[in-house]
């Protein structure tokens, strides 16, 4: 689950600077069980309506590059999970091959 704080490092990382009121606001939007965090599934819908609403494809670039940390192309488990650890989401190999499946 990732709270506004860690919300704020990743979206910092992709180059965006939301205030804590906008962080608060992008997590209230998607929350859907409510309980103040957002898990993954519900990190990906605010991510995909944040990069939908205001990102150009230079910029969808650049968020991919922060996980694909070799430049080939493709995000790989490993890198997935760094990143994932990056941001204090510890993930088991089961859940990053889960979230690999789900959005390949």
């Amino acid at each position: 689950q990732i709270t506004t704080k860690e919300l704020g490092t990743v979206m910092r990382s992709l180059g965006q600077n939301p205030s804590e009121s906008e962080l608060q606001d992008m997590i209230n939007e998607v929350d859907a069980d409510n309980n103040g965090t957002i898990d993954f599934p519900e990190f990906l819908t605010m991510m995909a309506r944040k990069m939908k609403d205001t990102d150009s494809e230079e910029e969808i670039r650049e968020a991919f590059k922060v996980f694909d940390r070799d430049n080939n192309g493709f995000i790989s488990a490993a890198e997935l999970r760094h990143v994932m650890t990056s941001i204090g989401e510890k993930l088991t190999d089961e859940e990053v091959d889960e979230m690999i499946r789900e959005a390949d």
